[in-house]
Parts: C-alpha cells; structure tokens; sequence
C-alpha cells in the first residue's frame, strides 16, 4: 500500500463534469487530484456526444446553464485550446402532419429562454436542407445561435488548464472504497493508491450511485438511459458541412453533418444499468428508418454505429452539491443529455459551492440558487 497523498479536493471521474470542476478548482489555487477509472478520460458519455450547443433544449435549469456558459465557450481563457469551441451550426425543427403543437411548444420555451428562433416556410426549410422531403413539413423554424462544439479539444483544455495549474489525474484509477474520516474522507483505488481531503466530488457519471454507496451516502436515484448513434453517407456530390442540424418537433429522430457524413439517433432514452453501452441493432434501424421518411436518403449501410449513457435523476435536473448532513461528500452528477453544453457553468458552479463560496454573479443572474441543484430536493 502506497502513502496516503493529502489534497483539497479528489475529484472522482474524469469526463467533463470532473475536469471542468478540477480546472475551475485549481484555477482558485486549490489542490486537486482527478481519479480516472480508464485509460482515457472522456471514453464514456463525454466521448460519445453528439457536440451541439443550444439553448432551446432541456428544464429551464438546463437552459439557464447553458445560457451562462456560453460566454466562456465564446471567449476561453488562454490556453484552453488553439481552435474555437463554437462553430456555427443552427438547429431546423419542423413538423411533420400531427406535430405543429409540439413545434409551437418548443418555439414558446425557446422564446421564454431567449433562444433565436425564426420560423420557415416549407421553401426556406427545404432550402437549407435540400434533402428534407416538402410532404414531411407541416411547420418549421431555425434555432439560428446553435453551434457545434469541440468536445475533445475542449475537455483536453479543462485538464490541459487544471494542470497547469498544479492539478493531477491519475487514469486506471478504479475506486475501491471511499471512507470517512475525522478531518473529511479516504479514497483508495484499485492499484493500491491512497488520496485524502476533506471533500470529494463524485463526478462519476454513469457510476455516482454506485460511488455514493462506496462512502455509505444516500443515492440520488441516479438511472442511466442508452442513448444510440450512427454514421451515414450522404449522396455522392453533396457536401452537407453547411446543413443545419435537424429533428422533429417531438424529437424522435435526429441527425447532423458530422465529418461528411450524418450522425443520425433514433432520440433513444432506454434505462439500462451503468455499463461499457454498445448499441443495438434494433436502435440503429429505427434510426435509419425515421431518417428516411424525413429526409430524400436511401441509405444501404451505416458507417459506424455506438451508444452513450445519459444519466438522469427523477427530475430531470443534475445534481450538484452535499446533502444535508453529508458534509464533504459532493455530488456533480445526473447531467442527462446536457453535460457538455452546460459544463462551463456547472463547473464554476460546484466549484464555488465546494469551496463554500456563493453562486457566481453570472449564474445566479440566470435564476440558479444553492438549492436549484441540491440532492436535498431528492426524498
């Protein structure tokens, strides 16, 4: 058994909810170590995400954040990365025949949000994305500020950043047990490595229950839901980098220019237990189904095919803070589908609350308190 090392903060889990808390963390002069149970942080839901920014998606919550985080996407701090984390994308909802309520639903939360939107007729919709079938349109609007994101380059600049600043992360570093202590807890791995300090933030994603148990907390419910993708060719001379992304009104399929290709999900929220998630063949086929009736595309084989985890309390609404007589035990968990988008935000967020401090001024105008997130609203 190793020595114990002491830090202010061990930070379980290195996607982007660990590594955006452990930058903003060390950044403010703490120490602070990342455990990684893979060989590479991000190989889970970070690492499979579908890379767009919008603010006209998700519980007000979620959009709040989202809206916070913009600006640090837009204006990073030296060194996070050499490429834009935003590049321009913009989001086409339409409406097949049954779902205009649905489409004018989503036209008033975005509004409410202040998303920009502007709605189509069934010409300009097919224009910016000459293969959407004009018998599927009943309604249509574009969400003109939504953007793709660098996943990678920004989840490497959180870590590159955090270390910079003197934060460590150790990869291969399954956790084994997590025990309370006089002056806060003990984390052990699986290697035989020892960490102490007197709060850990358990960003394990998929795994914060399992986590939650090790140090004999009470869970959050947290259920991980399969999320499928796959890659499509489109037709030979069609170059779709300047397409929009597009889905119906009720979300039951989506797709997006990806490297030449469209990333295509059937919208899948299947529960399954927290685990290495491949996808299924049945998953994949609807998918590709729901594309061709929306779109003009005979699509003979897929590319590439995966799934990811998005982990959801009953809410619907992550989970960032320490429960009511579990001090020093941080949840920064259950982001759904919204961990990139929102990860500036919640970053800055759970670390201020880590350290005691107040909401930040720029999340807190956006109508997020203390509570907003707590696990003390979960029974």
């Amino acid at each position: 058994m190793s020595d114990t090392r002491l830090f202010d903060f061990v930070i379980i889990g290195g996607g982007i909810a660990g590594a955006s808390a452990a930058y903003f963390l060390a950044r403010d002069g703490r120490s602070v170590v990342v455990l990684e149970r893979e060989a590479q942080p991000g190989y889970h839901s970070t690492g499979r995400s579908a890379a767009l920014f919008t603010e006209n998606y998700g519980p007000r919550a979620i959009r709040a954040l989202s809206i916070a985080s913009r600006p640090f996407f837009e204006n990073p701090p030296e060194g996070l990365t050499d490429a834009p984390v935003l590049t321009d994308r913009g989001v086409l909802f339409f409406a097949p025949e049954g779902q205009e309520a649905a489409l004018a639903r989503a036209a008033e939360e975005g509004r409410a949000s202040g998303a920009p939107l502007t709605e189509l007729t069934v010409d300009e919709a097919c224009a910016l994305l000459p293969l959407l079938r004009r018998d599927q349109v009943k309604a249509a609007m574009l969400e003109t500020g939504a953007k793709d994101m660098d996943v990678h380059a920004l989840h490497q600049g959180f870590l590159r950043l955090m270390k910079r600043h003197g934060g460590e992360i150790v990869t291969r570093a399954e956790v084994e047990t997590v025990t309370r202590t006089d002056t806060g807890w003990t984390v052990t791995t699986r290697a035989g490595d020892t960490f102490a300090a007197p709060v850990v933030v358990n960003a394990a994603g998929a795994w914060a229950d399992e986590v939650g148990k090790l140090a004999g907390v009470k869970p959050i419910g947290l259920q991980p839901k399969r999320r499928t993708a796959c890659l499509v060719a489109v037709p030979e001379g069609m170059n779709p980098e300047r397409w929009p992304m597009v889905l119906d009104a009720e979300e039951n399929f989506y797709a997006k220019p990806d490297a030449g290709k469209l990333l295509v999900s059937p919208a899948d929220a299947t529960p399954v237990p927290a685990h290495d998630v491949q996808p299924e063949e049945l998953d994949v086929a609807i998918a590709v189904d729901r594309l061709m009736t929306a779109l003009d595309l005979d699509v003979r084989a897929v590319d590439h095919k995966w799934a990811g985890l998005r982990s959801f309390v009953e809410d619907g609404v992550p989970v960032v803070g320490a429960r009511a007589g579990e001090t020093g035990f941080f949840w920064l968990a259950g982001q759904g589908g919204y961990g990139i988008q929102t990860c500036a935000a919640m970053g800055a967020l759970a670390s201020a609350l880590a350290q005691g401090k107040p909401v930040p001024e720029h999340i807190a105008a956006r109508g997020i308190t203390e509570t907003t997130l707590s696990p003390d609203r979960i029974p």
